[in-house]
């Protein structure tokens, strides 16, 4: 009985991953389109009408995950152009893949897309290369936005900006490594997930509405296929282990910074640093929420969104 058992939770388990994984990859294998470049092929997806808004993804994402965040920004008007990063879905991973070549991939998307301006959105381990953005390209910039940037800020005794949790090590290790592992991981060790890789505290999604449970989830989900992420997530991993503390005084254009205060990847400390730095910045900061902004998302929106309109406006 045991074997029958063992042999029934071990089908149903396979089958379930199988189906589950099998709709992840049919879910990134349409609606985006693969262009040829000055700096190579680069994958994008845009969505929307009127003033360009370039979004640049997180740890973990791709054009898919630019698309889910800033989707609400078409019905305020704007045209939102999602691209996978070098290493993410079917960017490929050049040999030089610093923050500094990004930010250059993303002024050649832009030539590709005939866009001579565009406002530029910098989530987490994308806010490198959209701060590189604003310094190397300040003439194609029309505005910045950094939401839990992965940046500099000088810590006690040296230690790096952005300081991971050792779950989140643990989790890069294992789980990252396989689709089948990380799926495991969503079902087996949700809150070691929310805590290690969306850095949030995991009373925080527990406490809320039953609507930003199911975006917590989403979130999660659509980090599969994790194969298919894993080179950019090695990139990331490299950059931000060594941030170094751009010419900040140097950004011109109007920038917004927003973070949570119990980011467990500490952003908020970078995120008001860098205000503290950049010319013509603002920091929007809440108490909780955690890095991915846990009831927060419609209010950050609509910030966003007035933010933008305002700096198109001067």
């Amino acid at each position: 009985m045991a074997l029958v058992l063992g042999a029934a939770v071990f089908a149903f388990t396979f089958f379930t991953y199988r189906a589950d994984i099998r709709e992840a990859r049919a879910r990134v294998s349409t609606g985006s389109t693969l262009v040829q470049t000055r700096c190579g092929l680069i994958e994008y997806a845009a969505i929307g009408h009127g003033p360009p808004v370039l979004v640049i993804h997180g740890a973990g994402g791709g054009y898919d995950q630019g698309l889910e965040f800033a989707r609400a920004l078409t019905s305020a008007g704007f045209r939102v152009i999602a691209m996978s990063r070098f290493g993410y879905l079917r960017t490929p991973l050049p040999e030089n893949a610093s923050a500094a070549a990004q930010a250059d991939a993303h002024a050649c998307l832009l030539d590709a897309l005939n866009i001579p301006l565009a406002a530029v959105v910098g989530l987490s381990a994308g806010a490198p290369s959209s701060m590189q953005f604003a310094l190397r390209h300040s003439d194609r910039c029309d505005a910045l936005v950094l939401v839990v940037p992965a940046a500099y800020v000088p810590r006690p005794g040296g230690t790096a900006p952005v300081h991971p949790a050792p779950a989140t090590e643990f989790l890069f290790e294992t789980a990252l490594r396989s689709d089948f592992l990380f799926w495991a991981a969503t079902r087996l060790a949700r809150s070691t997930v929310v805590r290690g890789l969306l850095a949030t505290p995991p009373t925080v999604v527990e406490n809320a509405s039953p609507d930003e449970q199911a975006r917590v989830a989403e979130i999660m989900e659509h980090i599969l296929p994790v194969s298919a992420r894993r080179g950019g997530l090695l990139n990331d991993a490299k950059v931000t282990s060594s941030l170094e503390r751009y010419d900040l005084e140097r950004i011109t254009t109007s920038t917004l910074l927003i973070s949570m205060a119990d980011d467990l990847f500490g952003t908020f400390e970078i995120a008001r640093y860098t205000a503290e730095h950049v010319p013509r910045a603002r920091f929007i900061s809440y108490p909780s929420g955690g890095h991915v902004a846990v009831g927060h998302q419609p209010e950050i929106m609509s910030e966003i969104a007035a933010f933008l309109k305002t700096s198109r406006a001067q």
